[in-house]
């Protein structure tokens, strides 16, 4: 298998990113191999002052970087020769005898979507590709989505969404039948806009999905659903947040237990690292960009070595495990038919 990784992207480029693809080898298979893409010279470097000398490693070399702070489709039309436009064209149907099985990157989620929509195209039946990011609960793992590609969603987008979740859920996550929940201001079949009672009622007709209804906020964390579908501006503001607090929660633990007792909290250290570990986003690799022909994996900006490490496991599982085929065949009737408003006027696909 060929896993192409971005070296450019993120907060830590490129020594975490390379720390984690050189972490990774040791977990891969002997034919796998990893193609990465940035700074030729860096990259020798770092091979070099690691003492890396593994033949399942290539050098991409890239002549232009893609900013987090540029305009993702300027940024892509215009730098062809940056990480993740040779990654995502080499990612798609048209690679060639250098294709890859899957590419990930740190860089500029916005870029990356865009990139892969325009060089490795959606998958039959797929209207719009979505981000889904596995989130650590209080009940184990479940599957939100999407979660910023696409901010303003129409009904069979969301319809969509959970039959993708759905399988992706239970091919990754291993859940026999997961609960699909549309996020909504309540509970009540009554709430929501008009666009969320279509994406309900399709939901409801997909015999893909084990579809619950609405879920608020709140139940995520509760474990009402496995996978929570939403809009991508709800979504990334809910999974940011979630990792902030998070975050914030296990710091004022540690210093209100050493404040009090420090001996105590010395012993408390361990449970408390062990529960950090279990809703750590590091954990989890990257997130699928589902609905593509091909594997994109989009991982955190702030990623480090095992950040990038458990991307690549997450992406060759996501090649074996055949969701996208899956997903292809799923999706052959839901979301495919016209859909009218009431006023008769057919929604835009």
């Amino acid at each position: 298998m060929r896993i192409g990784v971005d070296v450019t992207g993120g907060d830590n480029a490129p020594h975490e990113i390379l720390k984690g693809c050189f972490e990774a080898l040791d977990r891969l298979e002997p034919t796998d191999r990893l193609v990465l893409a940035g700074d030729e010279a860096a990259i020798s470097e770092a091979l070099v002052e690691r003492g890396v000398n593994d033949d399942r490693i290539e050098i991409l070399p890239c002549e232009e970087t893609i900013g987090m702070n540029e305009s993702p489709v300027e940024a892509v039309r215009t730098k062809r020769k940056s990480a993740i436009a040779l990654l995502s064209r080499l990612g798609g149907p048209k690679g060639g005898d250098d294709r890859l099985d899957c590419w990930l990157s740190a860089g500029n989620t916005g870029a990356c979507v865009t990139a892969a929509q325009m060089n490795m195209r959606r998958l039959r039946n797929v209207h719009r590709p979505g981000i889904a990011v596995t989130v650590p609960t209080f009940s184990g793992p479940i599957v939100l989505l999407d979660v910023g590609a696409n901010i303003e969603p129409k009904p069979h987008h969301l319809a969509q969404y959970g039959v993708m979740g759905s399988i992706y859920a239970q091919r990754i996550l291993g859940i026999d039948s997961p609960r699909v929940g549309l996020m909504n201001v309540g509970g009540e079949e009554a709430k929501g806009t008009a666009d969320l009672k279509f994406a309900r009622d399709m939901l409801r007709d997909a015999d893909a999905t084990n579809f619950i209804g609405y879920v608020e906020g709140r139940g995520v964390f509760d474990g009402e659903a496995d996978v929570v579908v939403t809009d991508g501006i709800v979504g990334n503001v809910m999974i940011k947040l979630a990792e902030g607090l998070s975050a914030g929660i296990f710091k004022a633990i540690a210093s209100e237990v050493f404040e009090i007792d420090p001996e105590l909290a010395m012993r408390f250290e361990p449970v408390v690292k062990s529960l950090y570990r279990k809703h750590d986003y590091h954990e989890y690799g990257g997130a699928p960009l589902l609905g593509v022909n091909g594997v994109c994996m989009i991982v955190h900006g702030s990623a480090v070595g095992r950040t990038i490490t458990n991307a690549i496991l997450r992406g060759r599982e996501f090649v074996l495990s055949g969701v996208n085929e899956a997903i292809t065949e799923a999706l052959a009737t839901v979301g495919q038919a016209p859909i009218r408003h009431d006023s008769g006027k057919e929604i835009e696909t």
